[in-house]
């Protein structure tokens, strides 16, 4: 027998996150060479922020499957020219949270309650298990 397929149905609002960077465009951070402070600003004061390259798809499935569960995270996008720069300043922000010097810090990224989460794979996997909410909730992301 087999399954047939849900229609997509698109429920979720986008809200515009609380940031304090200045230039936003579409409800998003843009990086800015030499805004390094910010950077760790940024990840320090919202309850959920999404780094990535502008444009990436998996920064969107990331935003969209957050937006979906209720959290309204910040999206701060890079150019693929800055990644290397912006990627070696998210490992200065974590410092040692227990990751072998040769696993280099992939994209897009995702902070919670000012720690990293992790990437794609570590949202998905929490999303399934249904990890995701109570991080989210506990980091002020969620008002449910």
């Amino acid at each position: 027998m087999m399954q047939q397929a849900l229609p997509y149905k698109s429920s979720c609002l986008t809200l515009t996150p609380r940031v304090h960077h200045v230039s936003r465009s579409n409800s998003s951070l843009l990086y800015v060479k030499g805004s390094k402070d910010e950077l760790k600003n940024v990840v320090k004061d919202n309850a959920a922020i999404v780094v990535g390259r502008r444009g990436c798809c998996m920064s969107h499935v990331v935003k969209r499957l957050l937006q979906c569960l209720g959290a309204n995270p910040a999206i701060y996008e890079i150019e693929e020219q800055d990644e290397n720069e912006v990627v070696d300043e998210l490992e200065n922000i974590i410092g040692g949270d227990g990751r072998k010097e040769t696993e280099r810090l992939q994209l897009p990224a995702v902070f919670v309650g000012g720690e990293l989460f992790g990437g794609l794979d570590r949202i998905m996997a929490a999303h399934i298990t249904g990890e995701l909410s109570p991080v989210l909730k506990k980091a002020g992301a969620l008002w449910l």
